[in-house]
């Protein structure tokens, strides 16, 4: 009876998927289940997580690499050197399970100020962000499409946190249809002042540690979001294990983790963190399966 379920979304006992506890997450797949579609809720990450997180061994770009590489920014000297020592200085911080939460909350908030105030004064214009969202050809995960379009038509709600720039995330999710109705984005958008010219963010700085829905909880959509308590959420770095923090009425919550770099070093903690981890897998079929399960279910 444990593995049931399991075993019934035939794409969960293949060798690349790892669950370090089979009666949980069989448990977490019975209550979502019993709730059905319109219980359910996705919330994902972006970078490497809706898109693949390489294309035949190269890695893909993030959408903060892929504004560096706009002419505005890309033959601004002054921004680049900026931006390429923060990024030496703190991705290593990022990316050390060592470091403990606060302090490394800390470094990324100083992070991410320090890049905001690195993009003010460029003038990147929309057409250059949507001209390098198709120079750059980005790689959404193998089934994106599908997987979207099925929760559009069941009206699931899927909330998109991305630490990075929500504008080239839209144009994206654009250029592939995939902005949806159903679709929010939480994100760093860019502010412009009457001459075109970046003057910081919108709002308060998304980073990695604080993409979370306490983000959108005085927002509309927040009511959409309440009353579906059975969450999946997707993502490829530690971090995104707690983007379902400030959903108050939360039941069961199935957190699906994407492993590519040093998987040896990184599986035991994924395995900790995450309810499912997946092995270099580019696709989108675990959770639509999953989705798709519920779905039949009803």
């Amino acid at each position: 009876m444990t593995m049931s379920i399991i075993q019934e979304i035939s794409v969960l006992t293949k060798n690349h998927v790892k669950i370090k506890n089979p009666d949980r997450v069989n448990d977490i797949l019975s209550n979502m289940i019993k709730g059905g579609v319109s219980k359910v809720q996705i919330v994902s990450d972006f970078d490497r997580t809706i898109t693949k997180q390489h294309q035949d061994g190269v890695p893909h770009l993030s959408t903060f690499a892929m504004f560096s590489k706009i002419p505005s920014s890309a033959n601004n000297e002054n921004y680049q050197k900026t931006v390429s020592a923060l990024r030496a200085k703190y991705y290593p911080i990022e990316i050390d399970p060592h470091i403990p939460h606060e302090e490394k909350l800390k470094l990324m908030e100083e992070w991410w100020e320090l890049s905001e105030k690195a993009i003010r004064g460029l003038k990147v214009t929309p057409e250059e962000i949507e001209d390098i969202c198709v120079k750059t050809q980005p790689s959404l995960r193998e089934g994106t499409r599908e997987f979207f379009k099925d929760l559009a038509q069941e009206n699931v709600p899927i909330v998109v946190f991305s630490a990075g720039c929500g504008d080239l995330v839209m144009s994206i999710l654009k250029q592939f249809d995939v902005y949806l109705p159903n679709v929010k984005i939480i994100s760093n958008f860019l502010k412009y002042n009457s001459e075109g010219i970046i003057e910081g963010f919108q709002d308060k700085v998304i980073h990695v540690l604080n993409k979370n829905e306490y983000a959108i909880k005085n927002s509309d959509f927040y009511h959409v979001l309440e009353k579906r308590d059975n969450v999946i959420v997707l993502g490829d770095s530690l971090g995104d294990a707690s983007m379902a923090e400030g959903l108050d009425h939360l039941k069961n919550l199935l957190k699906i983790g994407f492993l590519y770099d040093h998987i040896d070093q990184y599986l035991p903690l994924y395995l900790d963190t995450f309810d499912i981890v997946l092995i270099d897998d580019q696709t989108m079929d675990v959770p639509k399966a999953i989705f798709d399960y519920i779905k039949a279910a009803q």
